[in-house]
């Protein structure tokens, strides 16, 4: 049995392990075994990858996969839940950064390519860099570094003459024989500088899309690269990353009822939106704990809406251990999750299931949406945008046509928020000033902690 052979036989089935283990992470029950699979066979392709013949640097290869490893290992065990997000930013980046190093490596040393390869390996060079550094961008708003949303002037024309010019560049110097050092400098210069112009003006509102849309570039990139190498495992595993993070890309934008142009060009931040919208009659009606304790525990029917103002108060166990509670006392509690909620795609999935929700009590829009008019209470937690009522009703709101939670349809709302202000997208909210909604202020861990003390006692 040939050496290649066996190369490319054990490509082919870890390939095929990567595709099983991306269907099961379809579904919560089997998702941590999909990335068990898919953890084993990236292992078993790498270990693999040292039986191809000629292969050279195996003491840098060594050193790199026990230096990365350990760190992954490292960070993937100290991780708060709530820093999720950005750990999945950064690690996507470092997939991008990886690609286009690949592609800097073949320009450097000047290997003669056809047409199609060239093409594909200033794409994938590209691509790659505008995610590393889009990713770290992301990671930076996420990591509250960066806290606001820059904005250039004349920001959509600067995007597109940087693009172009990044694009001729790049096929310029892929097609060249020899390009020199100054010239792949320069290309990548401009590759990492359109990733960063590209994601500095979009705010949190439109997070989860962009995290998805970068990861899908970096598949793409990988399995460019991987065409250029004559790697199969890069080249199956680039698409199936791809195109499963296109798709996931184009669900939460129809989820947000926004072209995936509008995100990127005509991004949601609280100066795009400030003065938008019809103006908003009444006032907010403040709540107490024991209010709220009251009225869920004799209540038959509760849907709570997490948003991502639990995520940061990390107060997830508490609203459950709340749930259990009311559920002890014969309250129906479920969850209802917005596609979009959160800081990345599934964010609140993650956080509920960390604190040991049943899988059968979450429920997405869908699922949840025709329920609220039955429900004697909505308690929605740090949630703003998606629960906004004039997504349908105020045509010249930015957010119009974006289907939301109707919690508004709920006999009772009630509001846990740190404050008064506007969302991260700066859109009043006019939920809050519905006749049946009640604001309980205060930080989501102290305020359910509050309503949990209040509920203990109505029972004793």
């Amino acid at each position: 049995m040939s050496s290649n052979w066996f190369v490319s036989m054990a490509y082919f089935i870890a390939a095929v392990v990567f595709i099983l283990g991306l269907k099961a992470m379809s579904s919560p029950v089997t998702a941590r075994r999909g990335i068990v699979w898919a953890g084993f066979a990236m292992i078993g392709a790498t270990v693999v990858t040292f039986f191809m013949p000629g292969l050279h640097n195996v003491g840098l290869i060594v050193t790199a996969i026990v230096l990365g490893g350990g760190v992954a290992w490292w960070s993937g065990k100290t991780v708060k839940m709530t820093d999720m997000p950005q750990m999945v930013a950064i690690y996507n980046g470092m997939g991008g950064g990886a690609a286009a190093a690949i592609a800097g490596v073949e320009l450097v040393r000047g290997a003669a390519h056809d047409g199609i390869t060239s093409t594909l390996m200033a794409l994938g060079a590209i691509i790659g860099a505008v995610a590393f550094s889009g990713s770290c961008v992301a990671f930076a708003k996420l990591q509250g570094i960066m806290k606001k949303a820059i904005r250039l002037p004349a920001q959509n024309n600067v995007n597109f003459f940087l693009a172009l010019a990044t694009f001729g560049v790049g096929l310029t110097v892929s097609y060249s024989a020899q390009p020199s050092g100054f010239e792949v400098f320069i290309f990548f210069v401009l590759a990492l500088a359109l990733g960063t112009v590209l994601v500095m003006p979009i705010g949190g509102a439109d997070m989860p899309v962009v995290i998805s849309l970068l990861n899908a570039f970096t598949g793409l990139a990988v399995g460019f690269e991987g065409f250029v190498l004559g790697n199969p495992a890069l080249i199956v595993a680039g698409i199936v990353v791809g195109a499963s993070g296109t798709l996931l890309t184009q669900l939460m934008a129809k989820a947000m009822n926004r072209p995936i142009k509008n995100i990127i060009f005509a991004p949601l931040t609280g100066a795009a939106a400030e003065g938008e919208g019809e103006a908003i009659e009444g006032t907010m009606k403040e709540f107490s704990a024991l209010d709220a304790a009251s009225v869920m525990r004799y209540a038959s029917k509760v849907v709570i809406v997490p948003g991502y103002g639990m995520a940061v108060a990390g107060a997830q166990h508490k609203v459950w251990e709340m749930a259990q509670l009311l559920e002890e006392a014969g309250v129906e509690v479920v969850f209802a999750i917005h596609p979009v909620a959160g800081r990345m795609p599934g964010h609140m999935n993650v956080l509920l299931a960390e604190a040991g929700v049943p899988y059968d009590k979450i429920f997405d829009l869908e699922e949840i949406n025709a329920d609220f008019p039955q429900a004697d209470v909505a308690l929605v937690i740090g949630a703003n945008d998606v629960v906004n009522p004039v997504a349908r009703t105020d045509k010249s709101s930015p957010i119009y046509g974006m289907p939301i939670l109707n919690v508004d349809m709920a006999h009772n709302v009630i509001v846990v928020k740190r404050g008064k202000g506007a969302g991260y997208s700066g859109i009043e909210n006019a939920l809050f000033y519905k006749d049946n909604c009640r604001m309980l202020y205060g930080s989501a861990q102290q305020a359910i902690g509050e309503v949990i003390t209040h509920v203990k006692a109505l029972e004793a």
